[in-house]
C-alpha cells in the first residue's frame, strides 16, 4: 500500500501538470520543449502489465492550436527499492510514448538520498543500444524556497522543498515562505498543502510556526486527518526504527571492511536502502563469512 509520503508527491504532479517539466528543466537541466499545456493522462498500462502495476502520473506537454504531445512524462515516485522497477519502467516508457507517439522520458522523484542513487542507475534491456537512464530527481536537487513570492508562484515546488528540506536548517524559513503564500490557494490547497508542510518540517521549526499561528495549529484537511496527522503521531517511533535500520546497515559495512572486503558502491547503496530488518540481520550473518562483498545479496543465506 503506498506510503502518505509517496501519495502525497503524487499529487503534487498530478494537481500542477506543469511541475514534471519544471523540473526536469529547472532542477535537472534537461531540455524540454516550448508547450502551450501540460496535461495529466491515463497512466493505466494494464495491457501489459498487472492493474496493480501502472505509472504514478504520466504529463503529456502539448503545442500549437491543434494540442499536439510534444513531450510525454512518466513521473514515478520511488521512496525503497523495489526489483520490479528495472523492468516495468521501459514498459511505462515504451508504452507511453507508443500512445501518445511523442518522445517520451522518465522522472523518478524521490526525497531520499540513497534511492535517488539506486533510481538513477543505468537499466539494461538487453536489446543493443537500449539502456534506459531514468532521470531523478532527488533531494539534493529539489530547490530550496525561502522566497515568499516564489512560493506564491509555485506552491507545489514550496511543498516540495519542504518534504526533501524540511529536517535542515533551512526548515523555518521554507514553512515561512510557504505560509506567506497559503492566502492565494484554494481552501481545499491551503487546507493539504500545509499540513504536508508542517508535517514536513523539524520539531524546532514546527512549534515556531505554530507559535505564529497564536492559538496552535490543528491539521485541517481531511487528507491529513487521514494520513498526515496519523504519521505525525507514529513519528517518533517510525524515528526510533530508522535509527535502527541505520545503524543495522552500518554494521553490515563495518563487518565487511573490517573483514579487508572491497564494498562496491551498489552493495553499499542498496545496504544503506534497506528497510527490512530480517534482511539487514541476515546481511550481518552473511558478512561474517563471505569471501566477496557480491555475495551479500545472494538470495540464499550462507
Amino acid at each position: 500500500m503506498p506510503s502518505v509520503t509517496h501519495e502525497a508527491l503524487v499529487e503534487l504532479f498530478k494537481n500542477r501538470p506543469t511541475l514534471a517539466a519544471e523540473m526536469l528543466r529547472d532542477a535537472l537541466g534537461h531540455p524540454v520543449p516550448t508547450f502551450t499545456e501540460a496535461r495529466v493522462e491515463s497512466s493505466d498500462f494494464t495491457e501489459i502489465v498487472p492493474s496493480d502495476r501502472r505509472a504514478d502520473v504520466v504529463v503529456v506537454l502539448l503545442v500549437g492550436e491543434q494540442q499536439q504531445p510534444a513531450m510525454a512524462i512518466v513521473v514515478e515516485v520511488q521512496l525503497g527499492v523495489d526489483p520490479d522497477k528495472p523492468y516495468v519502467w521501459p514498459v511505462y516508457v515504451t508504452q507511453t510514448r507508443a500512445r501518445h507517439r511523442c518522445p517520451t522520458g522518465l522522472l523518478v522523484v524521490t526525497i531520499n538520498a540513497a534511492m535517488a542513487r539506486w533510481s538513477a542507475r543505468p537499466i539494461d534491456t538487453g536489446h543493443p543500444g537500449w539502456t534506459l537512464t531514468p532521470l531523478v530527481l532527488g533531494p539534493q536537487r529539489v530547490p530550496v524556497v525561502t522566497d515568499a513570492e516564489q512560493a506564491k508562484a509555485a506552491p507545489e515546488v514550496a511543498v516540495l522543498s519542504a518534504m526533501a528540506h524540511g529536517q535542515s536548517e533551512a526548515a523555518e524559513a521554507i514553512g515561512e515562505a510557504f505560509f506567506a503564500a497559503a492566502a492565494g490557494l484554494d481552501e481545499e490547497r491551503r487546507a493539504v498543502y500545509g499540513d504536508l508542510v508542517l508535517s514536513s518540517l523539524n520539531a524546532a521549526a514546527r512549534r515556531k510556526l505554530e507559535a505564529m499561528m497564536k492559538s496552535g495549529y490543528e491539521f485541517q484537511s481531511e487528507f491529513a486527518r487521514s494520513y498526515v496527522a496519523k504519521g505525525v503521531e507514529k513519528g517518533r517511533e517510525q524515528g526510533r526504527l530508522e535509527g535502527i535500520l541505520e545503524a543495522r546497515a552500518r554494521d553490515v559495512l563495518a563487518i565487511l571492511e573490517a573483514r579487508g572486503l572491497e564494498v562496491p558502491a551498489e552493495v553499499r547503496e542498496r545496504v544503506l536502502a534497506s528497510t527490512d530488518l530480517d534482511e539487514l540481520d541476515r546481511w550481518i550473518r552473511r558478512a561474517a563469512v563471505i569471501s566477496d562483498a557480491q555475495e551479500l545479496l545472494a538470495t540464499t543465506d550462507s
